[in-house]
């Protein structure tokens, strides 16, 4: 890869506390960039801020952003930072599986919520990079958002998941003329915390397993694996790509076990 550029070094992580926000914060500290995480809870902030320190320099964001207060702040500290944002990475998110017709309101507005939380503070960092000369975005979408599953019914969260790759691509339409490069990655199933809030920690390895064989490759992913692909669409390696939506799946859009 090549090395962050010294005039673009800030990279902000949204949800980089775990799983493939955290494998990316670490990938874009290895090629020296300043990396600002966001997330919601401070023991886990704190935690990562002391694992990824002894690969370069961290600083980490409390916020809350189902709450528009906090969204509100962080925007602002965007706004009002002289430093210069080459990369965003957008890896906040959710997965609870429920049946359409048993989803309430609530529900729906837990994925949807997000999307607008994702939407602003991603204008935020493209109005710094249009006046820095440019960067790179890159937005965790998900295979559900292309491939009904039966055995995880996931319908509001495919459609704002969905919504997020078509912002991937109007957003590389718009931005293309201030040298703003936006892409997405699909992943399938990963080995993160996503899934303890509907399944016991106790259980998850052995659930995820179950899904090794639904994979054409024959396992389920690691964060690093989805790490790998964003690093890379960060990177100057990655410059004439823009709009894509990379399936990173272990072939399962290829086809199904």
């Amino acid at each position: 890869m090549s090395d962050v550029s010294n005039d673009k070094n800030v990279a902000l992580i949204v949800g980089g506390t775990t799983g493939m926000g955290k494998a990316s914060a670490q990938a874009l500290l290895a090629r020296g960039a300043l990396v600002r995480i966001v997330g919601r809870n401070a023991d886990r902030l704190n935690a990562v801020r002391e694992e990824l320190s002894q690969y370069g320099d961290v600083e980490t964001v409390r916020a809350d952003l189902y709450n528009d207060v906090d969204v509100e702040a962080l925007i602002a500290s965007i706004d009002t930072d002289t430093r210069s944002y080459g990369y965003l990475v957008n890896a906040a998110g959710t997965f609870s599986p429920k049946p359409f017709l048993e989803h309430t309101q609530a529900d729906y507005d837990t994925y949807l919520d997000l999307n607008k939380a994702t939407f602003f503070i991603t204008q935020a960092v493209a109005r710094n990079m249009a006046r820095s000369g440019g960067g790179s975005i890159v937005n965790i979408g998900s295979m559900w958002a292309k491939q009904a599953v039966k055995a995880t019914p996931s319908s509001a969260y495919s459609m704002a998941k969905a919504g997020l790759h078509s912002l991937t691509q109007h957003l590389a339409m718009e931005l293309g003329d201030k040298g703003i490069r936006v892409n997405a990655v699909s992943p399938a199933v990963v080995a993160t915390p996503i899934y303890e809030t509907f399944i016991d920690p106790a259980e998850v390895d052995e659930a995820l397993a179950g899904f090794n064989d639904f994979h054409p490759i024959g396992r389920i992913g690691r964060p690093d694996d989805v790490a790998s692909a964003v690093d890379y669409l960060l990177s100057d390696n990655a410059g004439w790509i823009t709009g894509t939506v990379v399936d990173v799946d272990g072939g399962v859009m290829a086809g199904r076990n």
